[in-house]
């Protein structure tokens, strides 16, 4: 590109270089042509995908690895709206990401016209901030906001909308891109500090609850040294699974599923949650706290939300590395603790997926698949669990070892982001393996983006766990009403399937074949669909035991 711009879409296109933008995932539309072609010549690659659900998915996932907020980008109308789930998605997952659409022209922007709808509001609920760029001269502003706004904590989603007549306007040579303004860190107040000391000092069964804000502080490290200091048990959200490693001692498990399994047993027995990085659309805090009895510490850069079940007692708003930098001190000069582990919590969820690995039973037991998943892949690699009946299955057994390995949608619980997801992941982390593991219905939603992988040439496998239903809802309906209906369907030939994009394609057959049909997909530098077929009938079984363990204690 060259120093001038020209038009309002390259000046646009050079805004978004100087945020560091690598990649814009999108399809062009007759009204944004000129902003796609603006990336031609520049530093960032564009990704057409087949649906523009798919490229606000990719963005979602890039920006939750990243840290940066990642843009996708539609046309007007039915293309801005495709975009609006996975804009959703990442807002409630506190995930920074920028929406650019097209809009009909600010000469007819005003009055009802062809493809008009007022996106702008559309977008609105499900944004930090949702604007329409009106005139040549606020464009870097615009922008420089745009992204200041979805990576300040806490993260979210913007959107701008671009008017068409507006994209082609010329740019004056004197309009150039903002610089980001210097990055704030809030460090703790240390009469909070002393306050959530004093109370954890007087604690006799405390249990630590740290939430997604950990990994977006990159403050696993010093959770862990706080655990040990303290001897503290962990559970986290299933968004924050691997901020505390599978294999440390001190590790409850995920608190998360729908009935009240092995991790529920520590709070149901703690006076004081402590509560690091946490957000109450993570897990609804009326599940940990029913009572309403628990004394809880906040620690977080933000106020909680209000909610009767987390009435926080010390709320700790700063930096969290830096709140957990200032509570390892205090404790370093006096120490407390040890607290009980809850030993036999562990031990009840190991054994579980450790009986599941020697189930050979066919079709596979769903124990048996994260177990075979958990081997195939190095504590690096990634794996994109779906939602659905393997979103639970995913989140409460499968062992990460390091943050942001298991990747979850939890605070929309979208299905279909993995498959997209996974393209974004292997873009944003080349050098690690890349899984996606979703349900046979979550997997037909958006299996056009295999085409978009292979043509891309970005190596990743998708690992479908076939049982020819809406598992999740079949299980729910089998709770609640003793009966399901209408969550069946049929699928295609998966291997057949894959191959018509250019892909490869897998039929598991017996239990033995899966674990090493992962690692060849795996080991592989091309695109993979694997069918699985599972047994679901284990879903009932899960939950009825778990009722059993309730009463039973």
């Amino acid at each position: 590109m060259s120093d001038s711009p020209t038009t309002v879409a390259q000046l646009i296109v050079r805004c978004l270089e100087a945020e560091g933008v690598r990649y814009m995932f999108g399809i062009p539309g007759e009204e944004n042509i000129r902003l796609v072609d603006a990336t031609a010549g520049s530093s960032i690659r564009f990704i057409l995908v087949r649906h523009e659900q798919a490229a606000s998915f990719m963005a979602d996932i890039y920006g939750r690895l990243t840290g940066k907020a990642a843009v996708c980008a539609a046309t007007l109308g039915p293309g801005a709206i495709n975009l609006l789930l996975g804009v959703a998605d990442a807002h409630t997952d506190s995930t920074p990401l920028v929406a650019i659409s097209a809009q009909v022209g600010l000469d007819r922007i005003y009055k009802e016209s062809h493809q008009y709808i007022d996106l702008e509001s559309m977008f609105r609920p499900v944004t930090k901030w949702a604007a329409t760029i009106g005139t040549v001269a606020s464009v870097p502003e615009m922008l420089r906001k745009a992204f200041d706004l979805a990576q300040r904590e806490r993260p979210g989603a913007v959107y701008l909308a671009v008017p068409e007549d507006l994209e082609a306007q010329a740019a004056p040579a004197d309009l150039v891109p903002l610089t980001a303004r210097p990055s704030h860190i809030t460090a703790p107040d240390p009469a909070q500090v002393a306050a959530a000391v004093a109370i954890l000092r007087r604690a006799k069964r405390p249990v630590l609850l740290a939430g997604h804000g950990v990994a977006r502080a990159h403050a696993s490290e010093k959770l862990q040294e706080l655990s040990e200091m303290l001897g503290i048990p962990v559970a986290t959200t299933f968004m924050a699974k691997g901020v505390m490693p599978a294999r440390h001692p001190n590790t409850l498990g995920v608190i998360g599923f729908m009935r009240h399994d092995y991790e529920n047993f520590a709070f149901d027995e703690a006076d004081v949650i402590l509560s690091v990085g946490y957000e109450l659309q993570e897990f609804a805090p009326a599940r940990i706290n029913p009572d309403r009895d628990k004394t809880i510490i906040h620690v977080h850069r933000f106020a909680e939300d209000i909610d009767a079940s987390y009435p926080v007692t010390v709320a700790v708003e700063a930096d969290v590395a830096l709140a957990l930098d200032a509570l390892i001190a205090a404790f370093a000069a006096q120490p407390a603790g040890p607290f009980p582990k809850d030993a036999k919590i562990r031990g009840l969820c190991e054994a579980e997926l450790a009986a599941g690995a020697r189930d050979d039973r066919f079709p596979l037991a769903p124990q048996r698949i994260v177990s075979d998943i958990r081997a195939a892949l190095d504590d690096d690699d990634i794996v994109l669990a779906d939602t659905g009946a393997i979103k639970m299955w995913m989140a409460r057994l499968y062992p990460a070892q390091k943050p942001l390995t298991c990747l979850i949608s939890n605070g929309l619980s979208t299905m279909a982001f993995s498959l997209p997801g996974a393209i974004a992941a292997r873009l944003a982390c080349p050098g690690r393996k890349v899984l996606a593991a979703m349900g046979d219905g979550s997997f037909l939603m958006n299996s056009q983006e295999i085409e978009t992988a292979v043509r891309e040439k970005i190596p990743l496998v998708v690992l479908v766990w076939v049982d020819n239903a809406y598992g999740l809802i079949k299980w729910k309906m089998d709770l609640e009403l003793k009966h399901h209906r209408d969550v069946d369907f049929g699928n295609p030939d998966f291997v057949r399937y894959a191959e018509s994009f250019g892909a490869a394609g897998y039929a598991i057959e017996r239990a033995a074949d899966l674990l090493p049909t992962l690692k060849r997909a795996l080991a592989g530098d091309g695109v993979s669909i694997i069918a699985c077929p599972v047994d679901y009938a284990e879903n009932i079984r899960l939950t009825d035991r778990l009722g059993e363990l309730t009463l039973s204690l």
